[in-house]
């Protein structure tokens, strides 16, 4: 997987973005994308993630992390069909902003590791870009399952 991370706050260490990096891949395999799907993560502080849920999601709150997923069909926008063109192209599922402070002070309120909030708000991000949700009941318990299912895998658990 093409996966471009940027620390805007530069408070992750280069182990912490590996995890992440790592993580991701690893996530990508158990759901099968092609390994030419491109994503993004960048790592933010409060005030950024909370300008970004202004601009984009119209709340004015700061959160942990938003996923702007490509394949997303948005009202008023052309839909682009890469199926006819000559050449494969690279699928980029979207993009994924992750608080770094949020995830220190949740890791602190749930009482597991930085890391280990780190690495489940990438997964969280991540399965949105690929579709999932939590909208509904039968639909969280799915996407929490599936998230708790690659954290263990990788062996990020609680």
């Amino acid at each position: 997987m093409e996966l471009d991370l940027f620390d805007e706050t530069n408070q992750l260490s280069e182990e912490q973005i590996k995890m992440v990096q790592t993580l991701l891949d690893f996530a990508g395999g158990h759901l099968g994308l092609a390994e030419d799907t491109e994503m993004s993560v960048t790592f933010v502080n409060n005030e950024r993630i909370q300008e970004i849920n202004r601009t984009y999601r119209h709340k004015d709150v700061e959160t942990d992390v938003i996923s702007f997923a490509l394949e997303d069909e948005v009202e008023g926008e052309m839909q682009i069909s890469y199926g006819l063109l000559d050449e494969p192209m690279p699928v980029n599922i979207g993009d994924i902003i992750i608080s770094i402070e949020k995830t220190a002070s949740q890791a602190k309120e749930y009482g597991h590791s930085f890391d280990r909030e780190l690495g489940f708000l990438a997964i969280h991000g991540f399965l949105h870009l690929n579709g999932y949700d939590h909208m509904d009941e039968q639909d969280e318990k799915k996407m929490f399952g599936l998230q708790k299912e690659i954290l263990d895998a990788y062996g990020l658990k609680r």
